[in-house]
């Protein structure tokens, strides 16, 4: 499968998309004084987010950690983070209560609050509870994240738990952030889930389910299965800066974040930042791309993408 397009760095320098200020979104007191400290008090603090993530464990498994055997330490991962200078870490309840305590004040913690693992397939992908807002309030949190599995068969139930999720959010002023990926056989047959139309479609369902930021895998273009989507995506060419702009455009007041995905190249990865912040989203939260590199080249890498951030100021 092929990325989409690359676009000519040298076509466009600012974002066409704009991201939502605080007042457009329409955020709690509790809410603002939250993503202030991530976005305006910690890491680039520009009005940016870059956010390590290092839930892996549960929802991959061990293997994550061969590349880097420092990294299952997650107290390694989180000098990483302190160090270099991110806008806070996710992590899942375990390690938040065994490890966090240590750095509280110095790295925001976003608690993961369900999960799942890799072992059954993702028919019917859903991830159950793991923790609760309680518990983020409790730890000290500035915000929680939640899985949800657009167009897998569970979804009503999924929705519903989801739901529950944002009313707490919403009582303790603390920001929601949703991985919204897309999953099971429908999406399979329409195109696959990291087509052009599923990233859109989750990144629009996110909105309107009430997340405040939106977590997002980058679209890609697959000739052999773009017919399979609905129309008009199915003959919609995009190059890849346009196709981060429209998902952005879809995401609407919520604010959208890029994962890394699997580890990358020095290059590719920061090419893949610098597309995401120049189409208009709010940050990056790479785990592997970091952490799957040894201490030296991590550390550097996390500054190269805090310059690159100091880019894109709002």
């Amino acid at each position: 499968m092929s990325v989409l397009k690359r676009e000519n760095k040298t076509d466009r320098k600012r974002p066409a998309v704009r991201r939502p200020t605080f007042e457009e979104m329409d955020l709690s007191a509790g809410k603002r004084t939250r993503l202030h400290r991530m976005m305006y008090q910690c890491g680039p603090a520009n009005g940016t987010l870059m956010l390590l993530p290092i839930d892996q464990g549960l929802e991959h498994g061990p293997v994550d950690f061969f590349d880097n055997a420092d990294a299952i330490d997650t107290d390694w991962v989180l000098r990483l983070a302190t160090e270099g200078s991110f806008s806070g870490i996710a992590l899942q309840i375990g390690l938040a209560e065994k490890y966090h305590k240590a750095y509280a004040g110095r790295i925001p913690l976003l608690l993961k609050i369900n999960g799942k693992t890799m072992v059954p397939p993702d028919d019917e992908a859903f991830s159950p509870l793991t923790s609760s807002v309680e518990d983020a309030v409790r730890l000290g949190a500035d915000a929680v994240g939640y899985t949800l599995y657009v167009g897998s068969p569970a979804q009503d139930r999924d929705f519903r738990q989801c739901n529950d999720v944002r009313k707490d959010c919403e009582r303790y002023g603390m920001p929601l952030v949703i991985w919204s990926y897309p999953r099971g056989s429908a999406i399979r047959n329409k195109g696959g889930q990291d087509s052009l139309y599923a990233v859109d479609y989750a990144a629009r369902v996110a909105c309107e389910l009430g997340a405040d930021i939106v977590k997002l895998n980058e679209p890609r273009w697959d000739p052999a299965h773009a017919a399979e989507q609905p129309k008009p995506y199915d003959t919609l060419h995009l190059d890849e800066l346009e196709a981060f702009e429209k998902v952005v455009r879809s995401a609407g007041r919520t604010l959208v974040l890029v994962s890394g995905g699997s580890k990358l190249s020095d290059a590719d990865m920061l090419h893949k930042a610098d597309m995401a912040m120049r189409a208009g989203c709010v940050g990056l939260i790479f785990g592997r791309n970091m952490w799957q590199r040894h201490w030296d080249d991590a550390l550097r890498m996390a500054r190269d993408v805090t310059v690159l951030m100091g880019q894109h100021s709002q």
